[in-house]
């Protein structure tokens, strides 16, 4: 004869709905907040609250705009010698500045390590 096991009791993995990820997850990462003391407030493991940050910067990576408004300031030459220059600001406080004869290649690549 056959035999079978039936646990029963708590689900060991929980469900988190995306209105609870997004809550911890803002809890986690607001200003002055720690990590793993949220994880502690919401008994979730701080992993966890990595991956949900981490897929939650891929979809917004996903749906964020290919091109930002530009703004044209100052003469139309640089300070090198007349030729243009591209500076840009990004929002982390970085300023990059790079000459109009520089490779678009390398450009870009420059552009996408600081993204």
């Amino acid at each position: 004869m056959a035999q079978a096991i039936l646990l029963t009791g708590q689900e060991r993995r929980r469900r988190w709905s995306a209105d609870d990820r997004l809550e911890i997850l803002e809890a986690a990462f607001g200003p002055g907040a720690n990590v793993s003391e949220v994880a502690r407030r919401y008994d979730v493991s701080t992993g966890l609250i990595y991956t949900w940050r981490r897929q939650a910067l891929a979809v917004a990576v996903k749906d964020s705009p290919a091109f930002v408004p530009a703004t044209v300031s100052g003469a139309a030459g640089g300070g090198d010698g007349g030729s243009a220059t591209i500076v840009l600001d990004f929002a982390n406080g970085t300023k990059v500045k790079i000459a109009s004869y520089a490779p678009c290649d390398l450009a870009a690549a420059v552009i996408r390590a600081l993204k």
